[in-house]
């Protein structure tokens, strides 16, 4: 726990939109209102959908919503000191504590605030925010405002998904015969399709179409000098290791999977998946989600189970085929979901 404007032990201090022209600044000025305002508009054309099923309470929650929501606009955008929470979710206590500390530590409560704080921390607050402004609103508690951007990523990617699908089916089906070297090719493929898969978050676009419209595994080789880190001989020896491990003292090789966007991103983290349970590389993946919707594309317990099911359904043989055998990894518990209020804590 630092302040934003020391240096302790080498780290550098934390981005804050302070400094004009960084992308902190521009993530504060520009990219956050810009979420908030299409937030604002998700939940007003969705008024009459809320009249449908709760009644006058419905539009009663609306109105009260959309008023908290615009207040924290006007907050961010004048630069006010950040408040706290107010609703009585288990989180909101953390959150609250987290705020104090950082009063302390600057002494005052006005230096706080939504352009002085680090940005990270600002950014992540103003999701929890809109969480509590739903919340305080029954009964449209539940309502994830964006719901409708993920589903669409989902369809827009609908190509680069059936490419990607068609391309495990192909290897699940030679998967026996396949040499260690062959196999290490595949899982190096899937690795950097999952990794590209990130090019599709929508809370770097603001909510804009970043969906995947070419295939995924031709634009590998192009994309290959812009991965800054690369670990993967390292994971792939880990994982051949543990396998070994496993034979002989008969346990099980698990390999745990923190999810970020929905959509495609998803998919290629399924796919992953997929592959290094029917290859053997590894015996149960455990994936991780957020419980509350979270920069704009997160995935949540909702989208992983709705992204199965629209596998499933897909009019196209291998997507659909691939489909049902990611339900029967869940169902055999070789794949399990988890989420935790850590991933959406501040």
């Amino acid at each position: 726990m630092m302040a934003a404007d020391q240096t302790v032990h080498g780290v550098p201090p934390s981005l804050s939109a302070k400094v004009v022209g960084s992308f902190a600044y521009l993530t504060v000025r520009d990219r956050l209102p810009t979420i908030l305002t299409k937030v604002i508009d998700t939940i007003h054309r969705n008024k009459n959908k809320f009249f449908e099923e709760y009644g006058e309470e419905g539009i009663q929650a609306e109105k009260q919503t959309i008023g908290l929501l615009s207040k924290m606009r006007n907050e961010l955008q004048t630069d006010k000191p950040v408040i706290p929470l107010t609703d009585s979710l288990q989180d909101a206590e953390c959150w609250n504590q987290y705020l104090q500390k950082h009063q302390k530590l600057h002494g005052d409560q006005e230096s706080v605030s939504w352009f002085k704080s680090p940005w990270l921390y600002v950014e992540c607050y103003m999701y929890r925010r809109i969480h509590e402004a739903l919340w305080l609103n029954p009964p449209i508690s539940d309502y994830d405002v964006f719901n409708e951007g993920k589903t669409q990523s989902f369809f827009e990617s609908q190509q680069a998904v059936m490419t990607i699908c068609t391309h495990l089916e192909g290897v699940n089906s030679n998967i026996e015969n396949l040499s260690k070297n062959q196999l290490f090719e595949h899982f190096n493929k899937l690795l950097q399709v999952s990794l590209w898969g990130n090019k599709c978050d929508l809370s770097i676009s603001a909510g804009q179409d970043n969906s995947q419209k070419t295939s995924p595994i031709d634009s590998l080789v192009s994309l290959q000098p812009l991965i800054l880190v690369n670990d993967s001989n390292t994971i792939w020896s880990t994982l051949i290791s543990a396998q070994t491990h496993a034979r002989s003292e008969k346990t099980t090789v698990r390999v745990d999977i923190v999810l970020d966007n929905a959509g495609f991103e998803l998919v290629t983290d399924l796919v992953l998946a997929d592959f290094l349970v029917s290859s053997g590389l590894a015996h149960e993946v455990h994936f991780h989600g957020k419980s509350i919707p979270w920069f704009v594309s997160d995935v949540t317990a909702h989208d992983f189970q709705w992204t199965i099911q629209q596998t499933m359904a897909a009019n196209h043989k291998c997507m659909s085929k691939i489909g049902y055998q990611w339900k029967s990894h869940l169902k055999d518990g070789v794949w399990s979901y988890h989420d935790h209020p850590f991933w959406t804590a501040p």
